[in-house]
């Protein structure tokens, strides 16, 4: 099954970013539920390890809401990965069978631990070298690459 908190959290911070950018008010919980067509609930639930970690701030009350906790030119994708999944692993080893049948059993859950921990590694680079203002850009550049093409 996919996991899917990285993106929800992405899209999160990008609503943030976008209404920081503009200087606009705080996002509710509601208001950004209504952007990631879901509910406020889980807006709150993806929002807590993002406050946790200094990226979000929230405040209650009418005119309270959540905001970036840094400007986006100093947030990574990789910080937020990290906040989405936690220390879950990219992927799971099946279980171990009997160590000794052969070679791949005696050795496969090594095997994938190391090729794991390689491509996690990967993923967190690149992730690394993007910031959430790299990202706002570059949905800027993609809504105006689509504008022109509908014209």
């Amino acid at each position: 099954m996919l996991d899917i908190r990285f993106s929800r959290a992405l899209k999160v911070m990008l609503l943030l970013a976008l209404s920081d950018a503009d200087e606009a008010t705080a996002q509710s919980s509601a208001q950004l539920a209504r952007n990631l067509n879901t509910n406020p609930s889980l807006v709150r639930k993806l929002l807590v390890p993002l406050v946790n970690a200094g990226l979000v701030v929230c405040a209650k009350g009418r005119a309270g809401g959540a905001r970036l906790g840094r400007p986006a030119e100093t947030i990574t994708l990789a910080e937020i990965y990290r906040c989405a999944v936690g220390d879950k692993p990219l992927w799971a080893c099946s279980p171990a069978g009997e160590q000794d049948a052969c070679l791949v059993s005696a050795h496969a859950s090594d095997y994938f631990a190391a090729l794991t921990a390689e491509a996690e590694e990967a993923v967190l680079a690149s992730l690394g070298d993007r910031t959430l203002a790299d990202s706002v850009r570059e949905l800027r550049r993609l809504d105006e690459q689509h504008a022109n093409n509908s014209a």
